[in-house]
């Protein structure tokens, strides 16, 4: 059986020599690429990131990926975006002002809230383990949580997350201090998962699998 074959993103931002390692465990071929002809042509595609949003967005338009990165999501072959590269396919984000962002999946970038529902301060950013559930009654079916079971510990470091503008494309959340925070989300093909899966342990390792499968 031939080995999957995957692409990398590499803009200058992200942990890629984990994420290649969980993926090659996985029993993925790895490409590392910022070439548009790379991106373009892939089978998949990943879109890692870690740290600002518009430093993210600078990247990608200082090595003119956006144009090839959009013509790639348009082909319905798997894409997806790993924490900031989760949140860079919302339309826009609110971090640290107003920056556009792909349009994905069209939603906002939205701070996680400061206080509990009771209103007490809590810890931001929001390191560390929660557990995912699903957002509908589809549950995870067809999509790279499919052999992830509700209620999953999962690794997040964030103090934003996607909303997505269609509650459809919600696929996971978890709880933080009583609010319900983007986990991951789906539309067709492109998926994003604001937790890492490539530092959750087994479950994550799941995730990375089925994402080879899709």
């Amino acid at each position: 059986m031939s080995r999957p074959e995957i692409t990398v993103i590499d803009y200058g931002i992200g942990n890629l020599f984990s994420v290649k390692r969980a993926l090659e465990y996985c029993g993925a071929n790895v490409r590392m690429s910022s070439k548009a002809a790379d991106i373009v042509n892939a089978d998949r595609l990943l879109l890692p990131g870690v740290g600002a949003f518009a430093d993210g967005m600078q990247g990608l338009r200082d090595r003119d990926l956006v144009e090839p990165l959009t013509q790639f999501a348009a082909t319905g072959r798997p894409l997806l975006g790993i924490c900031l590269g989760m949140q860079m396919l919302a339309t826009a984000s609110e971090e640290f002002g107003e920056h556009q962002g792909l349009g994905l999946i069209p939603g906002r970038v939205k701070q996680v809230p400061l206080r509990t529902v009771e209103g007490n301060p809590h810890k931001i950013p929001h390191i560390g383990w929660s557990e995912i559930f699903p957002t509908s009654d589809g549950g995870w079916k067809g999509t790279m949580l499919e052999d992830t079971a509700a209620g999953a510990p999962v690794y997040l470091v964030h103090s934003f997350h996607h909303v997505p503008e269609n509650p459809a494309h919600l696929l996971a959340d978890c709880d933080y201090g009583g609010h319900r925070v983007t986990a991951a989300i789906r539309s067709g093909p492109i998926l994003g998962a604001q937790f890492h899966p490539e530092k959750s342990g087994s479950e994550g390792l799941k995730m990375m699998a089925a994402f080879l499968r899709l």
